[in-house]
This record gives structure tokens, C-alpha cells and sequence, in this order.
């Protein structure tokens, strides 16, 4: 057994028998790919890695079969390898990646023009209908070259993803190995939620106390950040309202900004466009009026008066009639979570609640009960990473 199966699945199963052509061609950049190969292993697939004759004066063809378990293919024989894996066939290949792709072959592949291995494999993809994802890695003046750019457009209006360089000085640089692996996941993974625009506020509210200091909660914004990344994964158009968090988010998710309550009440007024909406944020229950500047330090005592905070799931359901709308309910009684979340549920006209108790703050795992309309009960428990899976299941 080769050892590049110790690592399979070890981070998801979404690729699971999933077969990808790993097109690496005559840049720098190429060093990436035993990186890039391996993190696709790690979500289950099996990488065939093909390379161009520039990309082995880059990168030795040994380095990507250790890293693949796959010998490269690095010129067409009798084998018609183009064939075997992208043509026509009982069992083609799910995908071809080619990361990373210099000028030369964008603009070879966009004129039908097949003289490398890599290009080869493209044009039988595109006659297969096979879908083909590009990362283009390049010097900037090469990137923005008038033709250049036509030769992108032209590949993109036949069906051609392309994942976006990260332009950083003079150079259009490969993008990140998290964001090519998250658009693989997107189009070889189970779609699922294509065509779906989901919106999810996550994170926690910040009410100023003066110019300086605020009042807000421990919601880590993990459930949020979860389910933006699984809901992109399985096809759909995700937009994230993000509060207060200590949590990274992917390059990938579409994010907005918040800090207060009466924040995410205007930003509320325009959601009727979303199919489903998930609100897992930490929205404050009280707030108060801001001080300007800032409250000398030194006080004996200090008192702060709060009053109720506008009550934001309240206006889910008016501003969006239609959506499917999830909220979410914490309790430190567990006795009595069940019955809140029911209320909260009855209460605002939702279609789904998620319950879950206050141990779930700042962890990796938490337990949940999804609760719907006629009360039936779904119980989980387990990582973050697998709940948002299951919620998502559930609710859209």
C-alpha cells in the first residue's frame, strides 16, 4: 500500500472515489502542487497528476508521484492516457485542475491548440464535457496582457472555472492552497445546494459602552464560519454577516461586516433575495447609550444602564416572507432548552430552531437539537465541522 493512503479522508470524504487530474504547468508556482496534491488527498480524492515539459524543470515528476501514489504523466504513448482518463469513456476522470497554469496555456487551451500533455488533456476534457477548473500564476504584466485577457474570457464562456490569482506587487500569484482546494470541493462535490442563496449571520454583537469600550458575549462565530464553508463546498451562493470573532474567515465566503444590533436591524430590510437565512449570531439582549469619548479610568464605581436591545429574529420573517429561516437557541438549563427553543420558534414564525447549551462556547464540538414546526427533535453531537453538515441536511 503506497503511504499517500494514510492521509486519504483524513479531513473530509467529499472527494471520496472522486478522480482528479492534476494539470501542472512551466511555473514557479509549481512547487505548490506536492502541497496542493495532498491537501486533495486529504479530502478523499484520487489526484492523476499530468505535467508539461517546462513543469519538470521545475518540479522533479517523482515529487508529485510520491505525493499522488500516481505516476505523472509527462508525455502521451500508445496508452492514449488523454483518452483513457478524459475522453468518452465508462469511467472518466471528475475534474481537471490545471494549477498551475501559465499564459501559454491559457491561450493554447482557449485556441483548441493541444501540443503539451496538459493542453492535450484539456481539449479532450472540454469535447467530454468534463469540467475543467483553472489557477492562472503569472508576472502581473503577463496577467493583464489585452489578449491574455480575451483568452480567459474566451475559456470561461465555454464552462471554464477559474479561481482568481491573488495580484500582490508585479505578480498575479497562484492562489491560496485553501481556496483551490474549497472551488474543487464546490464543483466536484455533491452540489447539492446549487442555485441556493443562502445568507448566515454569525459571530457576536458589540454594543460601545464610549469610544473605547464595548459589552459583548464569548461566541466564538465557529457554527457560522462551518456552515459558510459547507454550504460553499456543496454548490450554493453564500453570503456571511459577521460580527465580533476570533475566527479567520476563507478568502472564498462573501462577507459583511456588523458590530451592533440596530446594525444587522437595517442591514435586515433588504434579505427577501435568500432562499434560506441562518441566524447563529450572538445577538446582544440588552444594550445601551454610548458615551462619547472615553469614561476617565479611576472611577470608585461605575454604572452602566441597559435597556432591552431591538429584538432582530423578530424581523426575519417580515422581511422575508418566503426564506426558510433558522435560529438558534442557547440555554444553560438543559431541562428547559427543548421547550425555549419551541417557543423562540412558535414565536417568530421560523421554520427550524437549533438548540444547543452553553458548553458549546469556544469548543471545536458541541451538542445540538434541531426542533421544526410540528416539534419533532434531531439529536447530534460531534465537531463543529460535521454539525453544519447536518444542519444544513435538515434545514434547506
Amino acid at each position: 500500500m503506497h503511504p499517500v493512503e494514510d492521509i486519504r479522508g483524513v479531513k473530509s470524504t467529499i472527494l471520496l472515489n472522486k478522480k482528479i487530474i492534476l494539470g501542472v504547468t512551466g511555473s514557479i508556482a509549481a512547487v505548490e502542487t506536492v502541497k496542493l496534491a495532498r491537501e486533495l488527498i486529504r479530502h478523499g480524492a484520487d489526484v492523476i497528476p499530468v505535467m508539461t515539459f517546462a513543469a519538470t524543470k521545475i518540479i522533479h515528476p517523482d515529487s508529485l508521484w510520491f505525493a499522488t501514489g500516481n505516476k505523472p504523466v509527462v508525455e502521451l504513448t500508445g496508452k492514449t492516457e488523454h483518452v483513457s482518463f478524459c475522453g468518452r469513456v465508462s469511467e472518466p476522470v471528475d475534474l481537471v485542475l490545471i494549477s498551475p497554469c501559465t499564459a501559454n496555456t491559457i491561450s493554447k487551451i482557449s485556441h483548441g491548440i493541444d501540443d503539451t500533455p496538459v493542453t492535450t488533456f484539456a481539449t479532450t476534457a472540454i469535447g467530454s464535457d468534463i469540467p475543467i477548473i483553472v489557477v492562472p500564476a503569472m508576472h502581473l504584466s503577463m496577467y493583464d496582457h489585452k489578449i491574455v485577457q480575451e483568452n480567459i474570457q474566451k475559456c470561461k464562456e465555454i464552462g471554464i472555472k477559474f479561481v482568481e490569482p491573488a495580484i500582490v506587487g508585479s505578480k498575479a500569484k497562484l492562489a491560496s492552497t485553501e481556496n483551490i482546494v474549497a472551488n474543487v470541493l464546490r464543483h466536484a462535490g455533491r452540489k447539492d445546494l446549487k442555485n441556493k442563496k443562502i445568507l448566515i449571520i454569525g459571530g457576536a454583537t458589540a454594543e460601545p459602552i464610549d469610544d473605547i469600550r464595548i459589552i459583548t458575549n464569548r461566541s466564538s462565530g465557529k457554527t457560522a464560519v462551518n456552515l459558510a464553508k459547507n454550504a460553499f463546498f456543496r454548490g450554493a451562493d453564500v453570503t456571511l454577516w459577521y460580527g465580533l470573532s476570533r475566527v479567520t474567515i476563507p478568502e472564498y465566503i462573501k462577507i459583511i461586516g456588523f458590530e451592533t444590533v440596530n446594525d444587522l436591524v437595517k442591514m435586515g430590510k433588504n434579505i427577501k433575495k435568500y432562499d434560506v437565512i441562518i441566524l447563529c449570531a450572538a445577538v446582544s439582549d440588552y444594550i445601551l447609550d454610548k458615551k462619547k469619548g472615553k469614561i476617565p479610568s479611576g472611577k470608585d464605581k461605575l454604572v452602566l444602564e441597559l435597556r432591552p436591545a431591538p429584538k432582530f429574529i423578530s424581523t426575519l420573517r417580515k422581511n422575508a416572507p418566503k426564506s426558510k429561516i433558522t435560529g438558534f437557541k442557547v440555554e444553560g438549563n438543559k431541562n428547559k432548552l427543548n421547550e425555549k427553543a419551541f417557543e423562540l420558534l412558535k414565536k417568530n414564525n421560523l421554520d427550524f430552531v437549533v438548540a444547543n447549551t452553553i458548553s458549546g462556547f469556544n469548543s471545536d464540538e458541541n451538542e445540538i437539537w434541531i426542533i421544526d414546526k410540528k416539534n419533532k427533535t434531531i439529536h447530534k453531537q460531534g465537531k463543529k465541522q460535521y454539525l453544519a453538515d447536518h444542519i444544513l441536511d435538515v434545514i434547506t
